[in-house]
């Protein structure tokens, strides 16, 4: 029996993590060893392994780079406290920040300036969320789903707004914003949609199509992806048998039997080498009986210019 090798499309890379990526590269040809990147430049173990090998050094906290030293901000940001520590220790800073992600932090700022309550629907600890919390000097709430939606406490409901983590797509956060509007009918949602990152969207559109097709569906992404994570969720409330994978040697020869139609995706933060070498392992354990498929899909053109 021949089986059917899908690929998701689009997957991989998105914009803001190609523009991360390469700032860090292209810091390290200027500047030379090391160049200091606070937290991981994207979350994917291969891509920071490598650049690790290439001579970025990560770290958590900004108080570990010696002074004077060049330090890039992750594609996730930053919180104000931790740019003003940077420029404390008069670290010359190169911000790697997702221009999406730039916008949710002005938008926060803006709804601040008018006096608005802010309500930010997004993942607890993710660095994103810890950077947006950190643009604006009143304390933010945070929302993470449809429960917290139900509980929310503001002060006044006539005088509030809210913005949303860019990794989670209209589909996560319409059920969400469904509960917070009927409880609080002037909530205010101008900048939303503007929040949410395209590229999210459509990998998750891709895995649906997938899903129609594919009965095992491998997403290629790392434990602490955000947007991996969710492909995967996806992917089995779409009715397919689904496994989160760092690489090849993840997958269990066992997962393949009895299945004839597999797709394929990688997370936003993914290189499409690894994707490669999926398709490799998957060939050499069917023995090369196998069909692959580009799966028709939205056609990304979106680029970012690198940070100066």
């Amino acid at each position: 029996m021949s089986v059917n090798i899908f690929l998701a499309n689009p997957r991989g890379f998105c914009a803001g993590v190609t523009r991360a990526i390469t700032t860090v590269e292209n810091a390290l040809k200027k500047f030379g060893r090391p160049i200091y990147v606070k937290h991981e430049i994207v979350h994917n173990k291969f891509v920071v392994n490598d650049l690790k090998n290439k001579g970025a050094i990560f770290i958590d906290n900004i108080s570990d780079i010696p002074k004077n030293a060049n330090v890039i901000f992750s594609a996730h940001g930053v919180s104000k406290k931790v740019e003003n520590e940077a420029n404390d220790s008069n670290l010359k800073i190169i911000d790697a920040t997702c221009p999406l992600v730039s916008k949710v932090h002005k938008a926060a700022q803006k709804y601040e300036e008018q006096d608005y309550e802010i309500i930010l629907i997004g993942h607890k600890n993710h660095p994103e969320v810890e950077g947006t919390k950190g643009r604006v000097n009143q304390e933010v709430i945070l929302v993470s789903d449809q429960e917290d939606a139900k509980k929310v406490q503001v002060k006044n409901p006539d005088k509030i707004a809210f913005v949303t983590q860019t990794t989670l797509s209209l589909d996560d956060t319409k059920e969400i914003i469904k509960i917070l509007s009927q409880r609080f009918p002037k909530i205010e949602q101008r900048l939303y949609k503007k929040d949410i990152c395209y590229a999210t969207q459509n990998r998750q559109n891709a895995v649906r199509d997938l899903a129609k097709k594919s009965q095992l569906i491998l997403v290629i992404g790392s434990k602490n992806s955000s947007n991996s994570n969710r492909l995967k969720d996806l992917a089995i409330e779409s009715g397919a048998i689904s496994y989160l994978i760092d690489n090849e040697s993840f997958i269990k020869e066992e997962w393949l039997e009895g299945i004839a139609n597999i797709g394929i995706t990688a997370g936003a933060s993914a290189p499409e080498i690894l994707v490669e070498k999926v398709i490799e392992r998957l060939q050499k354990l069917l023995d090369n009986n196998c069909k692959i498929e580009l799966m028709e899909g939205k056609k990304e053109t979106i680029k970012f210019s690198l940070p100066e």
